[in-house]
């Protein structure tokens, strides 16, 4: 099984990192499913918002909910989340892919929830994965994964490099660029 990770130490730096792979992998021909945050947020109170872009082409799902002025505190839209799972589960059995990207592996993965199972269906279909992941998780991330993890340094030519070794480009795609 592929399954990987990759962790910048930078606040922002690993979605930068995975956005900007996932960005060469499309040119090359590789279906790539998932999500990732997205960038460009705008409204008030974006301390507290949190978008998702769904891979390949959106949408982009909101997965916080606004608590209103005086809150101190962000809240995950646990429903939101769990839309943008459905959708990228849907497309993952209808369309296939050769590689899933995710954000990272948080709270709601840790608790067995969120993309959790997109990850398992994926790993079950050959299909490998690479996430995200915090300190804060690493430890739920480790119990989930069993030892077949990799970690990746967060170097964007061996992300590239272990996506282009574990993942192969859908013939057709190919073709077409």
């Amino acid at each position: 099984m592929r399954l990987a990770t990759v962790s910048a130490k930078e606040r922002g730096e690993t979605d930068r990192l995975l956005e900007a792979v996932v960005a060469q992998l499309r040119t090359e021909g590789y279906r790539v499913l998932g999500a990732l945050r997205a960038t460009g947020q705008d409204g008030a109170n974006t301390h507290c918002n949190s978008d998702l872009w769904l891979l390949p082409d959106g949408p982009v799902v909101r997965i916080t909910q606004d608590l209103g002025t005086g809150s101190s505190a962000c809240r995950m839209d646990a429903g939101a989340l769990e839309d943008g799972v459905g959708i990228s589960a849907a497309r993952l059995s209808a369309e296939g892919a050769d590689l899933i990207v995710l954000n990272k592996f948080g709270l709601s993965e840790a608790e067995g929830r969120g993309f959790r199972a997109l990850i398992a269906e994926a790993l079950g279909r050959g299909v490998p994965v690479l996430t995200g992941l915090t300190d804060t998780h690493r430890s739920a991330f480790e119990r989930f994964a069993g030892g077949i993890e990799t970690t990746l340094p967060p170097d964007e030519a061996a992300i590239l490099d272990w996506c282009r070794t574990a993942a192969r480009p859908h013939p057709a795609i190919c073709e077409e660029v």
